[in-house]
């Protein structure tokens, strides 16, 4: 009660948001420590017990306040700590995060001009220099920034379908002949999640073989395409995905234009993960044929370090997301408004309310500068390699697959002692696949690292390594490899 706006509730409120953000650079400071844990772990019954976390009907003291606020940093994840490997977002970048700060004071919409000046003029710009980077003219085109990779491949789908039957969005699925979408069997989740949402259905969404690194096979795809279109299906869309979630694998995009152009389908990629690459000289040609595509997912808050949520969906042709999604509100999009309407960016978004997140991005390629982006990935695939080159041939680890990751993510199985002698049986399969938990398990218990795993396909619980993390180093790698023998020697 004693901050402001109250009356004269200046002093009061400056030591608070002081105290505030000391807290908030000790565990900075501890992020980057690597003596302290990535996490103190507590099963989810005991950590509910242990504290009072209901809500009251009377105020707590700001002493107290500071205090719920210390307690939820003691149990959270340190995402940016330079051993957390679990996700595909990692790492904490200074810049990003005083943008962040930045934003939040500014609290503001992303839905006109009139109230996010500066912030729509940086979206307009940042959107138009990742269309360039894709390889559009000019950096031509649409996008928008929405709450993440899946929303953003939602309304590819949803963009791609419009294209299509623009009726669709006044007289809804009945009126228009049953559409299938092609992703392959590798591909994000959110590809069948859309469908749903839609109410094209995940039974629309086929799925396509991979080869054995993971990519999708051109000609699987072109045959359930015909095999589709023989049935009185539609197909509307193709998914491809510039790095998978689980290998890290990319579609070979220009022979899936080539059948994209031949049967007339929207071509969308999903470089959710593996866009970043378009920022390094020495790694963007994996991606090649993106220049190609109808649209384009790109999550800075990947590969590039930018602070969550920064997700961008780009589109090739212009004025399509508008036409698509626009209500035309009259309380928010004024036709009478005495600026260039154009800047009110609000009606192409699903969402009414936005977050700023552009800030973020924009404030973080200013300070670094696109070659400094290129060098922080360039060094996340370098300790990629690293990794690859230190386990490849040595006892106790098999490669999931064979050759050299071609992103940042490095998958294995760590056979403890007790497996290695023994002939490949499905006794030995069953006691494998439950290698990777224990040790993940224990790995939390100790606070030591996190890294992820799963199964995938016919193939049992194997880690998955991912790095997007600048701070990580060659020592880290070490440490990761010593303390997976460390905690799986017994099993």
């Amino acid at each position: 009660p004693d901050l402001l706006p109250t009356c004269n509730g200046e002093i009061t409120t400056m030591s608070f948001l002081q105290d505030v953000v000391d807290i908030l650079l000790q565990y900075v400071v501890k992020s980057f420590d690597r003596s302290t844990k990535v996490i103190d772990f507590h099963y989810p019954n005991e950590l509910l017990q242990e504290y009072n976390w209901e809500l009251a009907d009377q105020p707590q003291t700001l002493e107290e306040i500071l205090s719920n606020c210390r307690m939820t940093l003691k149990y959270a994840i340190k995402t940016g700590h330079p051993r957390y490997f679990n996700q595909l977002s990692t790492g904490l970048d200074m810049v990003g995060l005083a943008a962040d700060w930045l934003t939040s004071a500014a609290n503001t919409n992303m839905f006109t001009y009139e109230i996010a000046p500066v912030f729509v003029l940086l979206e307009y710009v940042t959107l138009r220099k990742m269309r360039e980077m894709v390889g559009w003219p000019g950096g031509c085109g649409d996008g928008i920034f929405s709450p993440g990779g899946a929303i953003s491949n939602m309304y590819a789908m949803l963009i791609a379908r419009f294209k299509m039957f623009p009726e669709v969005k006044e007289k809804g699925m009945a009126a228009i002949p049953r559409l299938v979408a092609f992703t392959s069997e590798h591909s994000h989740f959110s590809v069948k999640k859309g469908a749903a949402a839609l109410g094209i259905g995940t039974d629309s969404v086929i799925l396509i073989r991979c080869d054995e690194r993971g990519k999708m096979i051109p000609s699987d795809l072109e045959r359930r395409i015909v095999e589709a279109k023989q049935k009185g299906f539609v197909p509307f869309l193709v998914s491809a995905t510039a790095g998978t979630t689980v290998y890290g694998a990319f579609d070979p995009l220009i022979a899936i234009a080539d059948i994209c152009k031949k049967y007339k389908i929207w071509m969308h990629v999903d470089g959710a993960w593996g866009g970043g690459l378009l920022m390094s000289r020495k790694h963007k040609w994996k991606l090649n044929g993106v220049e190609r595509a109808n649209s384009v997912t790109w999550n800075p808050h990947k590969m590039m370090g930018v602070p969550l949520q920064c997700s961008a969906l780009l589109v090739r042709e212009e004025g399509l997301m508008q036409s698509c999604n626009q209500m035309h509100a009259s309380y928010l999009f004024q036709q009478d408004k005495h600026y260039d309407l154009s800047y009110d960016t609000g009606d192409k978004a699903l969402q009414c309310g936005r977050h700023v997140d552009v800030f973020k991005l924009w404030l973080m390629w200013r300070a670094k500068g696109t070659t400094g982006f290129e060098a922080q990935i360039d060094k996340c695939l370098e300790l990629a390699e690293y990794l690859y080159n230190k386990i490849k041939n040595r006892e106790g680890y098999e490669m999931v697959f064979d050759g050299k990751p071609q992103h940042t993510n490095v998958c294995f199985w760590y056979i403890p002692p007790s497996l290695r002698g023994m002939e490949d049986s499905e006794e030995r399969t069953s006691r494998l696949n439950k290698v990777a938990p224990v040790i993940k398990a224990r790995m939390m218990e100790y606070g030591t690292t996190m890294v992820s795993y799963q199964p995938l396909g016919d193939k049992v619980n194997f880690f998955r390594m991912v790095i997007s993390n600048p701070a990580a180093t060659h020592q880290d790698i070490d440490f990761l490899i010593d303390e997976i023998e460390r905690l799986g020697q017994d099993l």
